[in-house]
This record gives C-alpha cells, structure tokens and sequence, in this order.
C-alpha cells in the first residue's frame, strides 16, 4: 500500500471512528426523564418510548455503517477494484461505456448491502413504534422509481463528467462544473411537476378555514402563494412535515395530510409562516450558491488528482476517469464530514432566522413553540441529544432551543 491508500484508509477509519463516537456520547446523553419545563411534551411512557426508539435507531445505523466500511475494505483488500476495473474493460468499448458499468456495479453492490438494513429500519423498527404505513408494493415501486431516475437523471450527468475529464483536456472540470449546475437547476423546476408525483400524490388544499387563514398570512407578508397542496405523506409514514419546492412558476407549499390531522390551524399556519421565512431571507438561494461553489472546487480538485498515478496503483488498477472519480471520493471522506458540520451549522443558523421570521409575522410565537412539540411528542424525537451528534448530524437545531428561544428563553410553562 502506497501513500495514497495510507492516506484513504486512514480518512475511512477516522471519519468512521468520529461517527462511531458520536453516537455512542448520544446514547450516553439519553435521559429517564424529560428535560425541566418540558414534562408537558411527553407522558411518561411516550417519554421512554423515544429513548427506546432513539437507542434502536442509533445501534441499527451504527451497524449499517460498520458493515459498509468491513465490505469496502475487503473488496479493496482482496482486489476487487482491480477485478472490477479489468472486467468493465473486457465488456466495454469505450471509457464512457466501462464507468457508466463500473459505477453501477458499484453502486449497485452498495445498495444490496444497505437493503436488509432499510428493510428492516423501515417494516421492524418504524413499525415498531407505529410509524410505518409503508406496505411491501409501495417499498419496492420506490426502490425500481428511484432506480430509474439514478439512471434517467445520473446517468447522463456521470457520462458527461467521464467525457469531459477524458476528451476536454485542461478545461474539462469548468466544462464539466457547468453541465452538473445546469442539470443540478434544471432538475428543481421539473421535481415538483414531474418527479415528487411519481411517489406521492398532492391534491389542492380544499376551501375551508386552513386555507382562508393561509391564504390572509400570505397576503400579510406579501408572499406570491400559487398553490398549497396536500401530500398524502400518511401513504408511508405517521410523521409530519410540510416543505417548499421548485422554483418560479412551479414552487409550491406542500403539507402532509398527517399534518393537517396532528395540528390546529394556528399551528399550521406557523409551519408556514417558518417555510416563508426560508423564502424571505433567501436561504434557498444561499444554499444554491454554496452548492454551486462547493462542485466548482470538488471538479477543480479532480482535475488534479485524476493525474496522480499513485491514486490508482494504490487500487490496483490502472489510471482512468471513471475510476478516479470513485476513488477520489473515498480520499475526501473526512474533507466531506467537516465541510457537512460547516453546512449544518449554516442550515442551523437559517433555522432559528426561520423561526424568529414565524414568530413576529404570526404575531404568535406560542404556536410555533406548540407546532415543534407536536412533531416532537409524534416523532418521538430525542430531547437531549449530544452536542457533538448536534455539531455532526442536525441541520436543525435541537427542540429545547428552538421552543426555549420562541419563549423568549424560558422553558415552557414557566412563568
């Protein structure tokens, strides 16, 4: 093993080993009993419920990954990069053709790998705590739709990039930068209208006192409502959510129907008065050029090591696109893992400017504060996690928080 591989397989066991510590500070941060002034979120048994649930769900991720990671080194030990790369070269022409096969099989073997896991996280785990409503027909239609749109969508999209870096010369990354940014564009306007219809349906938000009220809060930030529809997000899961998606003529409001059934009118209304708030202050926008930025530097980056030949003979194979771009991937695990805490702290940050954006347009920051402790108390989510799980995983920031700040930093119920 040559200093690349050092190097990888010394970045896959650290960004392992962080993770792993992590959850394990996480599981230790769990408590028997709520946090002051929240008693109210929880019964007590619904309260222990979410520590149970929280446990499973920590230990059946930590085992996913434990056997990604054991996979991929011995598939490397054992060379099976090198098979793979001499196989593709046998069956196929052309380099566009061998790294369309050679990622596929990639991923493909990954997402065998990952399958017991999903399957059981989704019909034991969820259904355990009565979340799943996800029968067997609808678990393996979104399998073969998401595997088509991996092909319709991605497949294009890696042959450009293959054929860039191999006939485009020196310009290739800048090249290829702007096919992906331009498919990455293109992509968010068709989602609403053509992709998201294909796992849900979404149906106009009947006339009623929930859209009048919506529509009056809309009116009253002089945010451009098109449409509010209803996803029939109950079809898999118990869990709420409301989102926005798309951009121009195709953005829309989309509310779970678990949602409409969980909350008041007032506390709907917050939700998304939050999701305006994103709008408002430009967040998705802000996100959309980080993203842009963050692809210019990885393909620059590409460019230069697709060039060093000791990236490959640390693989055993020999110097091609398509392979560098699987390997420089597994070189930029822990690069990944700290630009996500820099993205995290940033979605945070839009976060809590959403809530305090909800708060003073509604007039009501009660019933954002009641909103959050809904979802919390029907997602049984975790009340005292880590701050380093916080740091590495949560794009939103904890319900604590959230609820203290929307109570001008009491805990509710406190006088």
């Amino acid at each position: 093993m040559n200093a690349y591989g050092a190097i990888i397989a010394l970045a896959l066991l650290a960004d392992y080993t962080i993770h792993r510590v992590a959850e394990v500070r996480n599981l230790r941060a769990l408590r028997e009993e709520p946090p002051s002034g929240f008693e109210d979120v929880y019964d007590p048994e619904t309260y222990r419920q979410s520590q149970r649930y929280a446990r499973e769900r920590t230990r059946l991720g930590m085992m996913s990954q434990s056997v990604d990671l054991a996979v991929l080194l011995a598939f490397w030990g054992l060379g099976g990069f090198e098979w793979l790369a001499g196989w593709v070269s046998e069956i196929a022409g052309g380099p566009v053709a061998q790294g369309l096969i050679f990622v596929a099989v990639l991923a493909a073997a990954r997402g065998l790998i990952d399958l017991p896991f999903a399957i059981y996280g989704t019909f034991v785990v969820e259904a355990r705590y009565g979340f799943n409503r996800t029968s067997r027909r609808t678990f393996l239609a979104d399998m073969a739709k998401g595997l088509l749109l991996a092909i319709l969508l991605g497949g294009p999209a890696l042959a450009a990039v293959i054929a860039f870096f191999t006939y485009a010369g020196d310009l290739a990354w800048v090249y290829a930068w702007a096919v992906v940014v331009a498919l990455s564009v293109a992509v968010q306007f068709v989602v609403p209208t053509w992709i998201m219809p294909l796992f849900n349906r979404f149906t106009p938000l009947e006339e009623g006192e929930l859209g009048a009220a919506i529509s009056a809060y809309a009116a009253s930030v002089d945010f451009p409502l098109r449409s509010v529809t209803v996803m029939d997000g109950s079809r898999r899961s118990t869990k709420a959510n409301a989102f926005f998606t798309g951009f121009g003529r195709t953005k829309r409001i989309a509310l779970f129907d678990t949602l409409i059934a969980q909350h008041s009118t007032r506390e709907i209304v917050a939700v998304i008065a939050h999701e305006v708030g994103h709008y408002k202050k430009r967040h998705v926008l802000q996100g959309l050029v980080l993203s842009v930025v963050q692809m210019g530097v990885l393909f620059f980056l590409l460019s230069q090591f697709l060039t060093q030949e000791g990236l490959f003979q640390a693989f055993g194979v020999q110097p091609s696109v398509y392979a560098g771009l699987v390997f420089f991937g597994l070189l930029l695990t822990t690069v990944e893992t700290a630009l996500s805490v820099g993205l995290h702290a940033l979605s945070r940050r839009h976060e809590r400017q959403a809530d305090a954006f909800a708060a003073v347009t509604t007039r009501d920051p009660e019933a954002m504060a009641n909103a959050l402790m809904t979802l919390a108390r029907t997602t049984l989510t975790n009340l005292t996690p880590d701050r380093f799980y916080v740091l590495l995983h949560y794009s939103h920031p904890p319900l604590v928080e959230r609820v203290t700040k929307l109570a001008g930093g009491r805990s509710p119920g406190t006088p």
